[in-house]
This record gives C-alpha cells, sequence and structure tokens, in this order.
C-alpha cells in the first residue's frame, strides 16, 4: 500500500481541517498518482472536498467509526480489520492512504512504499504526519529537483519501507 502527503519541515500536514498550502505541481502529482487506483480516506477529509463528495476516477473507500456514515460513489468501512479485508480485491500497490491525520497514523504500519511532498518552510498547524526522517524503517529511494511556487521550495520524495 501508498501512503501520499504533502508536509512542512516539521512534518505538519494541515490546521483547523485545511491543507497548509495549495500547490498546483504537487496537486497535479496527486492526481497522476491516484487516477484510476484505489484512495482510503477518512470522513473529515472526504468532508473538505469540492461539495465533500469522492473523488472522480478512483475507487474511494471511507474509513469511518460512524456506523451510520454513507455516501454515494464510495465505499464505507468502519473498521481498520473490515477496510484491510475489502482491500484484498484490489492489488496493493494501487492502494493510496491520502489521510488524514487519524488514518494516516493507523494505516502506516500496513504501507511500504510513502509519497511526500516535502514543502520547505514551517506553517501554523494542528496535524502532523510521523517523521520518517526519523524512522529507521523507511528511506528516501527517490527524490525530485527542488521546484518552487512563487516563494514556496518542494520536492517530491518517495520513501520504502526497508526489507527485514
Amino acid at each position: 500500500m501508498n501512503i501520499i502527503v504533502a508536509v512542512d519541515n516539521n512534518w505538519a500536514i494541515g490546521n483547523k481541517g485545511e491543507l497548509l498550502v495549495r500547490i498546483p505541481n504537487d496537486q497535479k502529482h496527486f492526481r497522476e498518482e491516484t487516477t484510476g487506483k484505489v484512495v482510503v480516506l477518512g470522513r473529515k477529509t472526504l468532508q473538505t472536498f469540492p461539495q465533500a463528495q469522492p473523488l472522480k476516477n478512483r475507487t474511494n473507500i471511507i474509513l469511518s467509526r460512524d456506523e451510520n456514515f454513507n455516501v454515494k460513489d464510495a465505499v464505507t468501512v468502519h473498521s481498520v480489520e473490515e477496510l484491510l479485508e475489502e482491500l484484498k480485491q484490489y492489488d496493493t500497490e494501487d492502494v493510496y492512504v491520502i489521510g488524514g491525520e487519524s488514518v494516516y497514523r493507523q494505516l502506516l504500519p500496513y504501507c511500504s512504499v510513502a509519497h511526500i511532498t516535502k514543502i520547505d518552510r514551517v506553517y501554523e498547524a494542528d496535524t502532523c504526519f510521523p517523521n520518517l526522517d526519523e524512522d529507521p524503517e523507511w528511506v528516501i529511494t527517490a527524490d525530485s529537483e527542488e521546484q518552487t511556487y512563487f516563494d514556496i521550495a518542494y520536492t517530491f520524495l518517495k520513501y520504502e519501507r526497508r526489507s527485514i
């Protein structure tokens, strides 16, 4: 399974239910990585999407503890165990965990690849992603040239879990 996320220098990912910054090339990268694939997200993340609707051209699986939560054009599961059972019908390489914080933390142990957009800046934030640079299980296996959006520098990094 994959994880895809944009983080700042402190591995922060959001503030008050919003992304820290919207970088068009990062959004393009996200679309290219996930279109035609399976995305796994939490209910709160879904609510940040336009009209709170699932992403087009992807299989959307919503992880929510709310047993009554249901949304058109998405599959809803209510536990990690139920999610893992649902995911058995898909190639794990085609599954992308896209947030938010609690979903990332719950599913990171099941992921082998992390696509990280590292933004060279520190933002005010209230949600963070685990710092993979401090986790010996993860290693950077690919990185892009530094890119800029106005005065914001960022890099696309690919982390892979080390084989044990």
